[in-house]
């Protein structure tokens, strides 16, 4: 096709779509170009300097920093053993081209942008303040590397782009390789990543006996959880959708065989709200805050908190945390729990674990007040028509009474303070059963006794019956999409044979810990996941909707030179890495593994007489197939999959993934800084082309157009 042809076509395309677009009455642009949103609201300053939320002497700064943009966070991931190596990249390397481009832009415009900061209160500086915002990095070509790299690294999963107030509610909790860990309200998911590192954290060689189980009433939300906690290649993990108020007792077995309950040695209720903590990143709040959100609210918040104080451990610990800067959601809802409680739950000092972190302590006075800020210091104040949605519940301890409910160890943060998002974070601790939990208890040994009494009548009557007890209500699931099925393998599986027998896993390997989702003999992928999760996954799958499980470990590669159907899975690898056996292992040289990073043509994998005399002496006596390659040196570790082909040698990665590697092993990854601006000036000036089209050529396009 000429030229001129496919000028022709395309004027012919384009105009057809103005055509029928008009036709639509929709137009190629909006009418009018976008507005900025104007960062005032005038109840939203009345009810929160009527509240005091702080100083009068700091309220000017507090409103001109809450109307203003976030500045940019980011967190290295902790569990991976790389982190130190990454972390010594971006102090050097990273953040001298981030300096660079600040010099370019001060230079033109005038504006200075003050060097990174770590966050004094996350631990291992693995968490960095860029002061620059996202429109800053995503509009300004001086910082089009530090795009790239934190897009890259993110989509790896070596780093997590995340608000700084966000990152502490898992902190304070305070997670252990070991514990039982259930995060109520996860969606979209960056806190359940941290949980998940936590458990991780020292834990090489070795699969964490403690689990996260996510879980959200959302079900569309749950694939976002999915999709964010998925980069943590965790097969602790477990996604579930229910709504967190009436969360099922889950199941677990004991050591007895037994089924039991299970209880949590840590909860997270981050719960909904109406945060407004998140004015300087989602500026359109501004537009529709009103104190009825809080007011509303309310209710759901106290029935999720109470409900993740049901499930967790005697001696356990629960973060409360909104990004909600109203006490009506906060103290209010913790006032009321700890009331309701009896001297079950106690409220204690978390500061301890965020040192460096600057906060005012918890609310003990507040007001309530209706959607147009009329406020109320007392329930006997508020008119008869608000008492629907201003409960006596909902107002503050006595002054007399304060003391008992520790409010002030809350943890409040507001954005002039450190220049953050505003959020408010509580740690409870359970020192007993609470109120009802002990009648429940005394109502089920009374049926148990009753039940013993009948049985031995029956007996001595010639007969045995058992009593049925209660009839427990029927719990309605929630349904979204349709899931696949969980198929575990058994010891007695071709698969595993096959698996077995070809990487010589060692008996550490439970083949019990295999499964696929698909019911079908054969099988595409296998995923791994640790014993707590099976056995969390068999007892509970009647009980609430499992969305996900499992890390993808072994993926069907059907080779007619390959002894075994599946080869390894990059995903995967970290955790059964220790498992395989030598006679899949290669140590691989730098220079070799950046050869084989670099080579971008899946189809000609570099020959082995191309590599080093090393690596093609340890390759020799390894059969075809899939394998592990690895790099070490005094501070780097590398494995990931390969392939030995009959006469060459491959490494199995994405994009991402190979990108991060090259940087870690110090490579060149210039090849990966796309600049989008170069791009966006060809753009333009092929546009200028086009208009500068010979306009009889355009008439031409008209009458075809016409007579089509």
């Amino acid at each position: 096709m000429g030229r001129k042809q496919k000028k022709y076509n395309l004027f012919a395309q384009k105009k057809r779509e103005r055509k029928e677009a008009n036709s639509n009455g929709s137009q190629d642009r909006p009418s009018e170009p976008y507005q900025e949103i104007i960062r005032v609201n005038e109840l939203f300053l009345k009810y929160y300097k009527h509240q005091q939320i702080c100083p009068d002497s700091e309220w000017d700064e507090f409103v001109k920093f809450i109307s203003s943009d976030l500045p940019t966070t980011f967190r290295i991931t902790a569990s991976r053993g790389e982190a130190q190596t990454l972390l010594d990249i971006i102090k050097s390397e990273f953040f001298a081209d981030y300096l660079k481009g600040a010099d370019e832009i001060q230079t033109k415009t005038g504006c200075k942008f003050e060097k990174p900061m770590s966050l004094p209160w996350y631990p291992n500086e693995h968490a960095w303040q860029l002061e620059l915002t996202r429109k800053d990095i995503r509009r300004s070509e001086a910082f089009y590397k530090l795009h790239n790299f934190l897009i890259a690294e993110t989509n790896s999963g070596s780093i997590s782009r995340q608000e700084a107030v966000s990152m502490i509610p898992p902190i304070v909790l305070d997670v252990k390789p070991h514990h039982k860990v259930l995060d109520m309200c996860a969606a979209p998911g960056s806190k359940t990543a941290q949980l998940i590192e936590a458990l991780h954290v020292d834990s090489e060689n070795s699969i964490p006996s403690g689990f996260v189980v996510a879980n959200d009433v959302d079900n569309k939300r749950c694939y976002m959880l999915v999709h964010q906690a998925r980069r943590m290649n965790s097969p602790c993990f477990i996604v579930t959708n229910h709504d967190s108020c009436f969360l099922p007792n889950l199941l677990m077995t004991n050591s007895d065989g037994e089924k039991r309950e299970v209880k949590f040695d840590r909860v997270l209720c981050d719960v909904p709200c109406s945060g407004d903590g998140t004015l300087r990143k989602n500026p359109d709040i501004w537009l529709k805050w009103n104190q009825g959100q809080a007011l509303n609210l309310h209710g759901v918040q106290y029935r999720i908190a109470k409900r993740g104080a049901e499930l967790l451990e005697i001696g356990g610990r629960m973060v409360y945390s909104t990004c909600s800067l109203n006490p009506v959601e906060n103290e209010a809802v913790l006032h009321r729990l700890i009331k309701d409680s009896e001297g079950a739950l106690e409220i204690v000092d978390s500061a301890a674990l965020v040192p460096g972190l600057k906060y005012l302590p918890g609310m003990t006075k507040w007001d309530l007040a209706s959607k147009d800020i009329e406020c109320f210091n007392k329930f006997e104040d508020v008119p008869t028509k608000y008492h629907t949605v201003i409960r006596p519940q909902m107002f503050p301890p006595s002054v007399e009474d304060a003391s008992k409910y520790n409010l002030e160890k809350c943890i409040r943060i507001l954005p002039h303070l450190q220049n953050t998002g505003g959020f408010f974070v509580a740690s409870i601790q359970k020192k007993s059963y609470l109120p009802w939990e002990k009648a429940a208890k005394k109502e089920d040994a009374k049926n148990s006794d009753e039940q013993n009494v009948n049985e031995t009548q029956d007996l001595d009557n010639g007969e045995k019956t058992t009593s049925a007890g209660p009839q427990q209500k029927k719990r309605r699931l929630h349904y979204g999409y349709k899931e696949d099925p969980y198929i575990f393998l058994t010891a007695d599986d071709l698969a595993w044979t096959q698996l077995k027998n070809f990487y010589k896993l060692s008996d550490e390997f439970n083949p019990l810990c295999l499964l696929t989702r698909s019911s079908s003999e054969k099988k595409k992928n296998i995923y791994f996941c640790s014993e707590q999760i099976r056995d969390l996954l068999l007892c509970n799958e009647s009980l609430v909707k499992i969305i996900n499980t499992g890390v993808k470990s072994f993926v069907r590669c059907d080779n007619r030179n390959m002894q075994c159907p599946f080869r390894l899975a990059n995903e995967g690898l970290p955790n059964i890495n220790y498992m395989i056996g030598q006679c899949r292992r290669l140590n691989i040289t730098r220079e070799d593994l950046i050869a084989l990073l670099n080579n971008t043509d899946p189809t000609k994998p570099p020959p082995l007489n191309t590599l080093s005399n090393e690596t093609q002496e340890s390759v020799k006596d390894l059969a075809a197939g899939s394998c592990v390659l690895k790099y070490s040196d005094e501070k780097l570790t590398i494995s990931l999959v390969g392939w030995r082909g009959q006469t060459s040698l491959r490494a199995y990665t994405d994009t991402n993934d190979t990108c991060h590697m090259l940087r870690l092993l110090g490579a060149d990854v210039s090849k990966y800084d796309t600049n989008k601006f170069q791009k966006n000036k060809t753009t333009d000036e092929e546009q200028e082309l086009v208009k500068n089209v010979d306009t009889t050529e355009m008439e031409c396009v008209d009458d075809a157009v016409a007579v089509e």
